[in-house]
C-alpha cells in the first residue's frame, strides 16, 4: 500500500484502518497483508514513477496505491496496478475489498483481470455480484 498524496492524514488513517480490519464471510475471516509505505519520494508518483522504481526482484505481482483521487473520492478508491499480466494496467477498489483482492492474487486463486473486468461502470470495484 504505497501513498503517494501527502495532503490528508486524516483520509490515509481511515484508509489504514478499513484495510486492517478483518473481513468476515461466513465462518471464515480475511485480512488484508499488506505493508504501509509513506515514504515522501513517492509523493505524486505516477503508475510509470511507481514501476520504475520497483527493486528488480520485487516478489509481488500487484500494487495498491493511495492517491489523491483515492483520498478524495467519498468510498475511498484505491489504485490497484497489475505488475504481471498486463503491467501497469490499474482498476481502483474500495479499502473493503483489498482483502479479498490480495488474498486472492497474492496465492494466484484468480488472476487480475477477473477483478479488473468486474468494475463497476465508475471504474470501481467493490465486490462480486
Amino acid at each position: 500500500m504505497i501513498r503517494t498524496d501527502f495532503d490528508n492524514q486524516q483520509a490515509w488513517d481511515t484508509i489504514c484502518g478499513l484495510i486492517r480490519a478483518p473481513v468476515h464471510d461466513g465462518d471464515n475471516t480475511f485480512y488484508a497483508y499488506v505493508d504501509f509505505v509513506e515514504n515522501v519520494q513517492c509523493r505524486n508518483g505516477s503508475v510509470a514513477d511507481l514501476l520504475q522504481a520497483l527493486p528488480h526482484d520485487y516478489k509481488h505481482s500487484f500494487l495498491f496505491v493511495v492517491d489523491g483521487e483515492a483520498l478524495s473520492r467519498t468510498g475511498f478508491p484505491l489504485l490497484v496496478v497489475d505488475l504481471i499480466e498486463s503491467r501497469g494496467r490499474t482498476f481502483r477498489t474500495i479499502p473493503a475489498q483489498v482483502q479479498s483482492i490480495e488474498n486472492n492474487l497474492s496465492i494466484a486463486n484468480m488472476g487480475f483481470e477477473e477483478f479488473a473486468d468486474a468494475v463497476d461502470p465508475d471504474g470501481v470495484f467493490r465486490g462480486f455480484r
